[in-house]
């Protein structure tokens, strides 16, 4: 291993087993013996409270930043009128970049790491003469394209379209504001590179953008023999924030679209939907009794354990869908939109692809009724992950980074 470092990392939200990136990151890099300091907003909730305290258990320093939903609809309405997108300013905390400058000057980091578009515009407090990477996780731009696109909310159709311009070219921006950019994926890669070509003066070069994808806690999520799968009834479930549009517009689409045609052929098939904070619009769909949307659960596993088939019915994407990678690893089943599939699982044929109602209500029906081919995407979609989406890997290749930010010296 190369020498310990001191990283200052930073981030709009508390990590944790829901924002999975940086809590893995930053536990990894603490298993390889670096050092973390972190910057973090947060929310008011009990549970956020909880998730900071498991932090620090780890033996990092943790300072939390409140921004609760007033001051963030606050940043909004201040950014509105200008020319900084929304995203970029709705995490903001003014206190927390003037701790960032503080600690910058004060103490002796090797690298700041700062995640997300929210956090973005903190680089302005890091002094040139300490390497920032900036871990876009996606590209917020091509998000909001689709988003625009094929929303099925009013207000996401209606703040991405309006947020879309000023978010190209403040991404744009940020690629020459950071030392190294990292993304979850290749097509993300090639979205923000598209981004700085179209959009950065001339003469003005992006810094070098790396693929570093994420990983699976492979310990945690694994086929449990205590929860055997359910065959009477057969189940369907998916998993995610329910509050997260594109989430939003994947539950209904399966629900209103492709579960019709299942039924067709098994009527008493269920469906589970199960993430925090369903909108209206989600729970309404429970009004069948075949369809549950169970709002936050202590423990994702034991249903994707017990589930016949995880779908991911993505009508739009950007990065790595981690309920994909978070039932392969279960060893449970899935069908996903070619938008929602990693597209090595896809050339492995670890899982099945299906991209309109009637694909993928067959797709869903081949593995509820063919018992070889069940098994044989339960072992091949825990074997995928097990090669491809390992946390120490990725965090050895995001420290590759960190190097090479190093090397290249002053913003």
């Amino acid at each position: 291993m190369d020498s310990p470092m001191h990283i200052l990392y930073v981030t709009p939200y508390v990590p944790s087993r829901i924002r999975t990136r940086p809590y893995h990151f930053i536990r990894t890099l603490i298993g390889q013996g670096h050092t973390v300091t972190l910057l973090t907003a947060a929310g008011t909730s009990s549970a956020e409270q909880a998730e900071i305290e498991e932090l620090r258990a780890w033996g990092i320093s943790v300072e939390v930043f409140p921004v609760p939903f007033t001051r963030s609809l606050f940043n909004c309405l201040l950014a509105f009128p200008s020319r900084q997108p929304l995203q970029a300013a709705y995490a903001y905390h003014p206190q927390m970049a003037a701790r960032l400058r503080t600690l910058a000057l004060s103490e002796t980091f090797d690298i700041v790491h700062i995640e997300h578009l929210r956090a973005a515009r903190l680089v302005r407090a890091v002094p040139t003469t300490i390497p920032v990477v900036y871990d876009s996780v996606d590209c917020i731009a091509l998000l909001f394209e689709q988003a625009a696109e094929r929303g099925t909310q009013w207000r996401s159709r209606l703040i991405a379209a309006l947020d879309l311009p000023r978010t190209r070219q403040y991404e744009a921006r940020l690629t020459a504001r950071f030392n190294q950019v990292v993304v979850t994926s290749r097509r993300d890669q090639r979205a923000l590179e598209h981004l700085a070509r179209h959009y950065l003066p001339s003469g003005v070069r992006p810094a070098p953008i790396t693929v570093v994808t994420n990983g699976v806690d492979l310990n945690y999520f694994r086929p449990l023999e205590s929860e055997p799968r359910s065959h009477t009834p057969p189940t369907i479930v998916l998993t995610g924030k329910m509050s997260y549009h594109a989430n939003v517009a994947a539950a209904r689409y399966f629900a209103q679209d492709v579960l019709p045609r299942i039924w067709q052929r098994l009527p008493d098939v269920r469906f589970q939907i199960v993430g925090k904070d369903p909108p209206e619009m989600v729970r309404q769909l429970a009004k069948d009794a075949r369809i549950e949307v169970t709002g936050t659960v202590a423990d994702l596993r034991p249903y994707l354990a017990r589930a016949d088939v995880a779908v991911c019915p993505a009508r739009y994407a950007v990065g790595i869908q981690n309920k994909v990678l978070e039932a392969m690893a279960m060893g449970t089943p899935v069908v996903s939109s070619s938008a929602g599939a990693p597209p090595r699982a896809i050339e492995e044929r670890s899982l099945l692809v299906a991209d309109d109602e009637a694909d993928f209500s067959q797709a869903t029906l081949r593995i509820l009724t063919d018992p070889l081919l069940a098994s044989r995407l339960s072992r091949q979609g825990r074997r995928y992950v097990e090669t491809h989406h390992n946390w120490e890997v990725s965090t050895q290749n995001l420290t590759a980074v960190y190097q090479a930010a190093l090397s290249a010296g002053e913003r």
